[in-house]
């Protein structure tokens, strides 16, 4: 049975209600037309409508694909006013004297466990790497999986964990050793071979980097499934060491210092995002 038509506001509502639940995935405009009732003349329309509104907001990107196969997508990218003002705040909270943990940590569970700050996390993390093209978002268990989750859900793809022991829900898997870039102590990783098809294009998301050598691993592990990284992206990255085992990564916070003595924290936001 036909649906009945509807008026251009509720059109409006609705299409941007559909794209908003399903980011970077392609709606053609058939879908809509039979869905809403409305002739496609209509429904770029309603489009557009929707596309200015948004960008005038700076809540996102609707982008018009052409062609046969073409539609129109949803691409929830933060700006950079609304990005300063996030991690400034998150700042603000981290640098809590109480949040100092004894050997050197800092308490972050509630922010990272929080799904609106996880959402915004993912969503400024995504936004780095919004055109690469990416097929999985790869993280390693189990602090990082929130702000994963999130940042593969802004790009409409998969979350893939890596284990630090083997599962037997996982069945066969890939394993490798790596070296922890802080402690230089041989660990090892696991990754189910059923997790990542082959030459997919891949992007890393975890919570902290110190030195480095859990990325490595990660990146290393891809490598063994033919694959490509098409980023590193995480939440806090230290000051020092200042070399890190990876070359490319995007951090949104940098952790300057810590007083253990005197529980003194300083994080600042990454100045080449504001």
């Amino acid at each position: 049975m036909k649906n009945k038509k509807r008026k251009r506001t509720e059109r409006i509502g609705v299409l941007i209600k559909i794209l908003n639940d399903h980011p970077n995935k392609i709606f053609t405009l058939n879908y809509f037309c039979e869905l809403l009732g409305a002739a496609k003349s209509s429904i770029s329309e309603d489009i557009m409508i929707a596309k200015n509104m948004l960008e005038d907001l700076n809540l996102g990107i609707i982008e018009t694909i052409p062609g046969a196969a073409g539609g129109v997508k949803y691409l929830p990218v933060i700006s950079k006013e609304e990005t300063k003002k996030f991690l400034q705040d998150i700042c603000f909270k981290l640098e809590d004297e109480e949040r100092v943990i004894p050997g050197g940590f800092i308490y972050m569970t509630d922010i990272i466990y929080s799904p609106e700050n996880a959402e915004m996390i993912g969503k400024i993390l995504a936004t780095q790497f919004i055109n690469k093209k990416i097929d999985y978002v790869l993280t390693m268990e189990t602090k990082g999986i929130p702000i994963a989750m999130m940042g593969a859900r802004s790009l409409g793809v998969p979350l893939v964990i890596v284990r630090r022991d083997n599962k037997v829900t996982e069945g066969s898997t890939v394993s490798i050793n790596y070296v922890s870039g802080s402690s230089k102590r041989i660990q090892t990783m696991f990754l189910s071979r059923r997790a990542l098809s082959r030459g997919a294009k891949v992007l890393i998301i975890d919570d902290f980097m110190k030195a480095g050598g859990t990325a490595k691993g990660m990146t290393d592990l891809v490598k063994e499934f033919e694959g490509e990284i098409a980023g590193i992206g995480v939440l806090i990255a230290t000051k020092e060491p200042k070399e890190k085992v990876v070359e490319e990564y995007v951090s949104l916070l940098y952790l300057e210092n810590m007083d253990l003595e005197n529980k003194k924290i300083s994080i600042m936001p990454n100045p080449s995002l504001l």
